[in-house]
């Protein structure tokens, strides 16, 4: 089973938040539904600005240990290498997993004439 390493920040990114999970947008949906929870209301930690995919959970956490014990500027430069402009990064999850369970036809019907 996959494991995600990610870290979100508020919209003035005043506050780096790293974290792993294997389904991501279950958790990013549990973030926006508890906004108090880990800070007060004025930051909810709602834009995922990066994440890193491991096939083992071991893999996983030794990154994740890794990237929480950086510094914010580490942090801050471990997003910029991907993600230079801080965009929310959930848009591209969410039309890729709308995608992924939509059944998609190809298949052009055209009239033929006899």
């Amino acid at each position: 089973m996959k494991k995600i390493v990610y870290i979100v920040t508020d919209r003035n990114r005043t506050t780096l938040h790293v974290g792993m999970s294997a389904d991501l947008m279950k958790t990013l949906d549990f973030y926006k539904k508890m906004p108090n929870l880990f800070f007060d209301s004025a930051q909810q930690l709602t834009r995922l600005v990066y994440f890193e995919e491991f096939r083992t959970e071991a893999q996983a956490l030794g990154r994740f240990k890794m990237v929480s014990r950086f510094t914010r500027a580490q942090k801050e430069r471990l997003v910029r290498s991907c993600n230079p402009d801080w965009i929310d990064l959930t848009a591209g999850l969410d039309f890729e997993s709308m995608y992924m369970h939509q059944k998609i036809n190809n298949q052009s019907l055209l009239p033929f004439a006899i």
